[in-house]
């Protein structure tokens, strides 16, 4: 049976440099860094790459993010991985914990994240098991 988080969080995104010099504008690099609130008192620190196109309100990312923190009292580092579409305004999210990328108490940890945007406010919804 799932176990049910909320909370806040913050987010600082840091435009990085690509690798490939000669890469189209529309792609992005940034660096993640975030403090969650809530079930989960964590903070994280991650790498997202993200591309535009030329249609407004159609973009992608790909990110990962190591987060190091307390879920429900039980301590621990777990990474999740995030891919995102916005395709002509609709949005599509997905994000999961990497397969046994939990530490420490969170050892086995697997589930799904939710991202809510309200007007820059950050929220977040997990669902999620342990063994």
């Amino acid at each position: 049976m799932a176990i049910h988080a909320s909370g806040a969080f913050e987010v600082k995104l840091a435009p990085q440099t690509l690798s490939d010099t000669g890469a189209d504008a529309l792609l992005g690099r940034l660096s993640i860094d975030k403090t969650f609130h809530g079930d989960l008192t964590a903070t994280s620190k991650g790498e997202m790459l993200s591309a535009g196109t030329s249609i407004k309100g159609s973009a992608g990312y790909v990110a990962i993010e190591k987060v190091s923190g307390s879920l429900h009292g039980r301590t621990g580092t777990f990474v999740l991985m995030h891919f995102g579409i916005l395709n002509r305004g609709e949005s599509h999210l997905n994000i999961t914990v990497v397969p046994d990328s939990g530490t420490g108490a969170l050892e086995g940890l697997s589930g799904t994240m939710n991202i809510i945007n309200d007007a820059g406010k950050h929220s977040y919804t997990f669902d999620y098991t342990l063994p």
